[in-house]
């Protein structure tokens, strides 16, 4: 008998299916298929409440798990209670592996009847071994939330009521209390009477789940699966097309279609496919209630149907003059309507507020604040807060209610913000700013008063107003002007609801208004002032050993938050330590010194020059593509004195290698005075990299000749030349050189460095490719011995390729390359692939043909074509299954220095327009491409994906990259070097001068006169011609 402590459950599909697990001596175990059978499945479904199976699936349809294997013979009669009163035949064992784990559908104790599928339909319940109808009195979204949840039906899309899916028979089930859309099935929403509520089969209750998915980066894009048959299949790209995609679109509420991919463009998957030609007309509801063909298209699993729709937006705030303050209208049946204001309280605006990402409630208004709207009176909403989306609140149905356009629900969030004062040297004063049709305009000063100052003082929770300035008194900003008179009462609690005059004053940002409010603290006399980044109130380090270092935490109104790695460099930590008094930046640091945050993650992306005197100058480009993890938390280290380092990085004060992408090579910088600066490269030798490797505790110094820049020219002043170190030195301080700014090199002459602890990563197409690291002075191969599909995602993520990614075997790229890694398997925990295990460095069991190779899934590969090399070329995307061109229109070096990046090919060195490289052929997929230059690749950028018809054949941009990152061969010794075109000039002009000169000693031969030596003379003047040319 199977042990009475043993538990089993179902996974991989819903609480009623999925593959069968016992737990077996504290242990889970996947169970053979060959050891189950129907009498088995009987007990199983009635011990789970499932109602009766539907079906027993073996060869692992529900995945193979990673557990162990019950084979032991289960011989249940079938009218057991529980699965451990069933004998099992111990000395029977199957030879069973995953490939044959068992699963299991139960018919559960719901269904949805009179559909077009099992998402769709009548509501029956089972109770009491008898189905019955659910009457339509109350029944809401929030139910249909728990139905669409317990049958794995994704999320509703429908109520509907009075038998919409036809009559049932038999027991009506009254469901007496409202679900808060939560629970995970109907039996969990409270207290239900069931049978005694008057009701008839007119009234069965009905729901509309969602029938198709995508699965891919959001709800609204990916690869397209429909339900068929209890089964998610996906599409063959063949059978779909842009009549379907708008149903699917419209289906998800997520717009419009904005574009069909094929191809696998997200990802193969491994769902069956769907091959019946999709006949929709673009106007039905769902995608079930379309017709089909009965030809079947030929699909392999190279031809996944995938689909971007415009977004998914279910609800939003109208006339409020931001997104999070207005009207609230919902989208349903793909039509936008108001939500009655009856009832309506702060529960249902935090829901609001939360679905809209707009923070917190700040108030829940009535009777029509932001205007009457149109449309349907969508719902009343009966919320208690805590509800992901306004659709899972409790309502009394789509369009049943009583309300009317005089009394349309409104909310303002915490988010929004109508009024900001800029440039001040406190959140409570400066220049006074108002968001109109979401632009920020300054105010007129003739427009404004000290009622209004009242209002602006008491929304930014400042206090009262000290003083209202004009004459552009904070700067006069660079924003629109608003000159419409503002008429405040003074006990309005915004300034949006402050009424307006039609009459506009003349006025120029020499006249915008400055405002000064009391909530500034003053102690002992003096104005203690807050730093006040452009949205942020404060900023702080946090877990350090004191206040110049830490983990960095800035506060957005009340809220705390970090800032993820991929925001930050070292020239916004040398901002901020400048901010802080904190001296220079030491070190931009991870998670693993201060620690993870618990609070919100701000994902703000800091570009700073790194000579700002506060964080409130750098600019900042919303948002970040990186992993929004505590683990990617920044840190920085400030040289305020008295700090400790538990690191010893005390010499790590003032050097840095930039432009590789690693820490341990780069061009050489040198911080002084407050700026960073170059190093020339006269005098430069390996013992003076020696000295930079063990300062940066990088290990020893591979590079064995200057290295002028190989990594790019740098910017700023050029700090040293002529330095000269024995190679022992602890420091780059302790050698000789002329001095600080003592030199006469340009930028082209900056220095780089290699040490040997530098390692990299890269795929050679750039998303795709062979697996390469460098380390050692050399890049080398990865073997896929026991590599999976984590290891494949992980280097993906590093590379910012993607969530996911496919491995393979391959060759090597290059026959003498050295065998770096094998066995090579990250752990969920690891956050790169230097902390994944492998064996040593050049230890493997590995053949040429054994490399890895990955493709990752989210990406558009790019490639270089028609130039010497693979770093060299014109740029092609591959899009849309087809490679193409890109347009030169504002193409220059900062674009072509993010491909040089991407591809692994170090500093760009020319950007090219005017099919320098020959035009490609066939389409042009980009064009308008504005990188800042430090994006990791070059989908970070912006610009325009489409078919450029209007770029011609002669505008195909193109580059030039340093090369691979690799030490630098030995340059041949100094030589002078003529060209032959120079030669041939100074013979001309040294023919031109010898003959009048031989015609001068031959007179002076003959007349034999002259004071001196005429031939001497003469001979001197050419030596002197000769030098002086030469």
């Amino acid at each position: 008998y199977i042990a009475r402590r043993n538990k089993f459950r179902l996974v991989g599909g819903s609480r009623c299916s999925g593959r069968l697990k016992i737990l077996h001596d504290q242990t889970w175990m996947s169970v053979c298929d060959a050891a189950f059978d129907q009498q088995d499945a009987e007990v199983v479904c009635r011990e789970l409440d499932c109602g009766a199976p539907v079906q027993v699936l073996g060869a692992a349809a529900f995945d193979k798990g990673d557990t162990h294997m019950w084979t032991q013979e289960i011989l249940c009669r079938g009218n057991e209670s529980k699965i451990h009163l069933c004998p099992t035949n111990s000395s029977h064992k199957h030879s069973c592996s995953h490939d044959y784990s068992v699963g299991l559908v139960c018919a559960g104790l719901m269904r949805l009847v009179g559909g077009n599928s099992r998402c769709a339909g009548r509501v029956e319940v089972l109770h009491r071994g008898q189905w019955g109808t659910v009457c339509g009195v109350d029944f809401d979204m929030a139910d249909a939330a728990v139905v669409c949840r317990e049958l794995d039906c994704g999320e509703p899309v429908d109520v509907v009521v009075d038998a919409h899916f036809g009559s049932g028979s038999g027991a009506i089930w009254p469901n007496r209390k409202l679900c808060t859309g939560s629970e995970s099935t109907l039996k969990n929403c409270g207290s239900v009477q069931w049978g005694s509520y008057l009701c008839d089969h007119t009234k069965d209750a009905g729901v509309i789940c969602l029938g198709a998915r995508l699965i891919g980066n959001s709800s609204c894009s990916g690869r397209l699966e429909i339900l068929h048959d209890q089964t998610w299949m996906s599409v063959c790209d063949a059978a779909f097309d842009q009549q379907d995609a708008e149903v699917v679109c419209r289906e998800l509420d997520c717009g419009a279609p904005v574009q069909v991919l094929g191809g696998a463009a997200f990802g193969k998957g491994d769902a069956q496919m769907w091959t019946q030609e999709i006949q929709c007309r673009g106007d039905e509801s769902q995608i079930h209630l379309c017709p089909t063909s009965l030809y079947k298209n030929h699909c392999s699993d190279d031809n996944f149907q995938g689909l971007f729709c415009a977004d998914r937006q279910n609800v939003r705030l109208v006339d409020g003059n931001s997104p999070c303050a207005g009207r609230v209208e919902v989208l349903h049946r793909g039509q936008w309507g108001t939500v009655c204001g009856d009832f309506w309280d702060l529960a249902d605006a935090a829901v609001v507020c939360r679905e809209l990402d707009c923070g917190e409630p700040v108030d829940a208004l009535t009777d029509d604040q932001f205007g009457h709207g149109s449309g349907p009176v969508w719902m009343s909403a009966l919320c208690i807060g805590s509800e992901s989306t306004l659709k899972n609140c409790g309502s009394s149905g789509w369009s049943t209610n009583v309300c009317t356009h005089n009394s349309n629900a409104g909310v303002i969030c915490s988010g929004h913000k109508p009024s900001r004062l800029a440039a001040g040297f406190h959140l409570c004063s400066g220049r006074l700013e108002i968001l109109h049709d979401q632009t920020w305009m300054s105010v007129c000063d003739a427009a404004f008063d000290q009622q209004d100052a009242e209002v602006v003082c008491r929304e930014l929770d400042c206090g009262a107003p000290v003083q209202v300035l004009g004459a552009a008194a904070f700067g006069k900003g660079d924003t629109q002007m608003w000159t419409q008179e503002i008429q405040c009462r003074g006990n309005e609690s915004q300034i949006s609801f402050c009424s307006i005059s039609s009459h506009k004053h003349n006025c120029s940002s020499d006249n915008n208004v400055g405002l000064k409010c009391s909530d500034i603290v003053f102690i002992m006399g003096l104005v203690m002032t807050k730093v006040v980044c452009p949205g942020y109130t404060d900023l702080r380090l946090v877990n350090g050993s004191d206040s110049c270092s830490g983990r960095v935490e800035l506060q957005f109104f009340n809220e705390w938050g970090t800032v993820c790695d991929a925001c930050w460099d070292m020239r916004a930590a040398s901002v901020l330590c400048r901010h802080l008094n904190c001296g220079i930046a030491v070190s931009v640091v991870g998670s693993d010194w201060f620690g993870e945050g618990s609070a919100k993650i701000w994902a703000d992306v800091f570009d700073c020059d790194g000579n700002e005197t506060k964080l409130s100058e750098c600019s900042i480009s919303s948002w970040s593509r990186a992993e929004g993890s505590h683990t990617r938390d920044v840190g920085v280290i400030c040289s305020s004195e008295g700090i400790l380092l538990s690191k010893n990085v005390e010499y790590i004060l003032s050097i840095r290698l930039v432009g590789s992408g690693g820490d341990c090579a780069g061009r050489l910088e040198v911080f002084h005075s407050g700026s960073w600066g170059t190093v020339c490269d006269d005098s430069w030798d390996i013992k003076d990299a020696h000295v930079v490797c063990r300062q940066l505790q990088c290990g020893v110094a591979l590079s064995n000749q200057q290295v002028p820049a190989w990594f790019g020219p740098g910017s700023g002043p050029i700090w040293l030349d002529e330095v000269e170190c024995e190679g022992n030195e602890t420091s780059l301080w302790s050698c000789s050189s002329p001095g600080w700014g003592k030199h006469d090199c340009q930028h082209k002459e900056d220095v780089g460095v290699v040490c040997s602890d530098f390692k990299e990563i890269r795929l050679t197409e750039g998303c795709e490719g062979n697996v390469e690291v460098f380390y050692n002075g050399s890049w080398g191969n990865v073997c896929w011995n026991q590599m999976d599909r984590d290891t494949a995602s992980l280097i993906c993520q590093e590379l910012n390729c993607g969530r996911s990614g496919d491995f393979s075997d391959s060759v090597s790229r290059v026959k003498s390359a050295t065998n770096w890694l094998d066995e090579v398997k990250c752990r969920p925990h690891d956050s790169n692939l230097w902390q994944c295990p492998s064996l040593p460095w050049g230890q493997n069991d590995c053949d040429g043909d054994e490399v890895a190779k990955i493709t990752c899934s989210d990406h558009v590969p790019l490639r270089l074509s028609g130039g010497e090399g693979r770093c060299s070329g014109r740029l092609e995307v591959y899009h849309n299954a087809v490679w193409g061109s890109v347009c030169d229109d504002q193409w220059d070096i900062s674009d072509a220095q993010v491909v040089c990046r991407q591809l692994g090919c170090g500093a760009a060195l020319r950007a090219d327009g005017n099919s320098v490289f020959g035009a490609g052929e066939g389409v042009v997929w980009l064009n308008r491409v504005e990188c800042r230059g430090n994006e990791i690749h070059l989908w970070d950028c912006p610009f325009s994906l489409k078919n450029h018809t209007d770029c011609s054949h002669k505008e195909h941009a193109g580059l030039t990259c340093a090369g691979h990152i690799s030490p630098p061969q030995t340059p041949p010794a100094a030589s002078l070097s003529i060209p032959p075109v120079l030669v041939i000039v100074l013979g001309v002009v040294l023919l031109l001068l010898l003959v009048p000169l031989l015609i001068l000693i031959q007179q002076n031969r003959v007349m034999r006169r002259g004071r001196r030596d005429p031939e001497t003379a003469i001979l001197c003047l050419i030596q002197c011609v000769i030098s002086q040319v030469l």
